[in-house]
């Protein structure tokens, strides 16, 4: 299943970085966690609401992730999200943070849906489904 990616833009701020003045790497999975919630909801989903109103939570349940050049402090990025493959649990999506042309980490991450009050696997909510599959 190809999507296309959405994009966030992501300015570098200074708690963003270590203490060399590149981005700490786990910062990128921050931002790739941004980018999937923003996308989600520029398809008019909430994902508090979700949680509240019918106990659904998406759990990141695998990531691999590629580091390949260093972002630095006031960097403008953008973080792309597209839909990979859609299952009835899981999602899965690959990301990219990039810094105009250049692509400075790219990632497979794994998301399953589950039961916000016992964080059993639900299959996805069909509202959502057929938002991800109209978005492609």
């Amino acid at each position: 299943m190809t999507h296309r990616a959405f994009i966030w833009p992501q300015r570098v701020y200074y708690q963003h970085t270590d203490a060399g003045g590149m981005v700490f790497h786990t910062r990128y999975l921050d931002f790739m966690e941004c980018a999937r919630t923003e996308f989600l909801a520029s398809l008019g989903f909430d994902l508090g609401a979700l949680a509240r109103r019918a106990h659904v939570l998406f759990v990141v349940h695998s990531a691999r992730i590629d580091y390949h050049k260093p972002a630095q402090l006031n960097d403008r990025l953008t973080i792309t999200a597209r839909v990979s493959r859609i299952g009835r649990v899981r999602l899965e999506f690959e990301q990219q943070v990039r810094r105009g042309e250049h692509v400075l980490a790219s990632a497979t991450l794994g998301l399953a849906c589950v039961d916000a009050r016992d964080y059993k696997p639900v299959a996805l909510p069909e509202a959502i489904r057929k938002k991800l599959q109209e978005a492609s």
